[in-house]
């Protein structure tokens, strides 16, 4: 194998596929990424095992062949070359190493048989569709922030997508949460989508997956079968395992009788919660809001710290009430709400809050009041 290659496609490639390494590996050739060169491109290929991503870029192929190498320290070594580098791979096939030359700098760096690297189970898909960059993007942004972290509740480590059927035609879901919170964002259901099983894409492949189509404007098609999903675009492909569980009904936890409305601006209130939370107790990071006709009344207290209260004008007509969140939880909400208006309907202190955004009738989120 030799190739040329310029510096920024490399590294733009490498910093797609080497993200999913981890750091720590009992098994050395998940430390690697396969790279395979013929028919003028390279095709870059990482894995842990649950998600696999494949980057293919163009390159000049002098001779054809694949090998593995070191992904952290092949992305590290290309990163601090020179702007512009024209970079020189050659496998050394006698010795197991790989060759890179650019410039005055020349590395040889071990490979690992290509035979070891392991394939990800390539799966019928048999439900096919696709999503817009855009569109895909706000489903991934509005709900990813209520993922759970424990993992004892591994089936709320990820978000669910499913089809259901709307008043208006069927749709397209994307739920998360934690217990604490929960985002629900929908649209209309892509063509192929109807009949889609529920899956639960794991928090690790969409975090990956959201860096990837950061630039991408032009549609991602999604395949989904029983155990996997995958997403094609541009010349990336990312496979990831689903988790093997069944989502909660989490229906049962977006309250339908909820009775007063609360309009305020959403930029005014985060800023608001979040210099009184400045007081709140880190553990807690409780905030109180007295809502009152046309006002909230931000307020925290510590023992530790002092207080902290803050008037904040409000549409409210309905009787006074206090309330208290968590206000990290509750900033997670007002920074995805994208109108300048955001909606609480509220029925009590003790029972479950429902957010809308005023500029966006497909995000719906549930918030659990906390007492303060």
């Amino acid at each position: 194998m030799r190739i040329t290659i310029e510096k920024s496609a490399l590294m733009t490639s490498l910093g797609h596929v080497q993200s999913v390494v981890e750091r720590r590996n009992t098994i050395p050739i998940l430390s690697n990424v396969q790279i395979e060169a013929e028919d003028g491109a390279v095709r870059l290929t990482a894995t842990d095992l649950d998600i696999a991503i494949v980057e293919r870029v163009d390159a000049d192929i002098q001779a054809a062949g694949a090998t593995t190498a070191p992904a952290l320290t092949l992305f590290d070594i290309v990163r601090k070359l020179p702007d512009g580098a024209q970079i020189e791979l050659a496998l050394d096939q006698d010795r197991g190493r790989l060759k890179l030359h650019a410039g005055r700098s020349d590395f040889a760096l071990s490979c690992l048989p290509r035979e070891d690297f392991p394939v990800m189970a390539d799966d019928e898909m048999p439900h096919r569709f696709q999503v817009s960059g855009p569109e895909l993007r706000r489903m991934i942004d509005k709900s990813r922030f209520a993922i759970s972290t424990e993992e004892t509740r591994y089936y709320l480590n990820g978000i669910y997508l499913h089809a259901i059927s709307g008043e208006a035609g069927p749709l397209l879901r994307a739920v998360a949460t934690d217990g604490h919170r929960l985002a629900r964002v929908e649209m209309p259901c892509p063509n192929g989508a109807e009949a889609m099983p529920g899956v639960i894409v794991p928090r690790k492949a969409v975090l990956e997956l959201r860096k990837l189509i950061d630039g991408t404007s032009g549609e991602v098609e999604i395949g989904v079968s029983e155990t996997r999903i995958r997403f094609a675009f541009d010349h990336v492909v990312l496979t990831s395992k689903l988790i093997d569980g069944t989502f909660p009904d989490y229906e049962r936890v977006i309250p339908s009788d909820n009775d007063k409305d609360l309009d305020v601006d959403p930029k005014v209130l985060s800023q608001a919660v979040d210099r009184v939370s400045t007081i709140s107790p880190e553990k807690s990071r409780a905030v109180k809001l007295s809502l009152d006709k046309d006002r909230i009344i931000l307020s925290a207290n510590s023992p530790e710290q002092g207080s902290a209260t803050e008037e904040l004008s409000a549409d409210y007509a309905a009787e006074a009430m206090e309330i208290g969140f968590n206000a990290r939880y509750l900033l997670d909400i007002t920074d995805r709400i994208d109108g300048d208006k955001i909606r609480f309907r509220v029925s009590d202190p003790t029972s479950p809050t429902i957010v809308r955004d005023g500029a966006d009738d497909g995000a719906l989120y549930v918030l659990m009041p906390m007492r303060v």
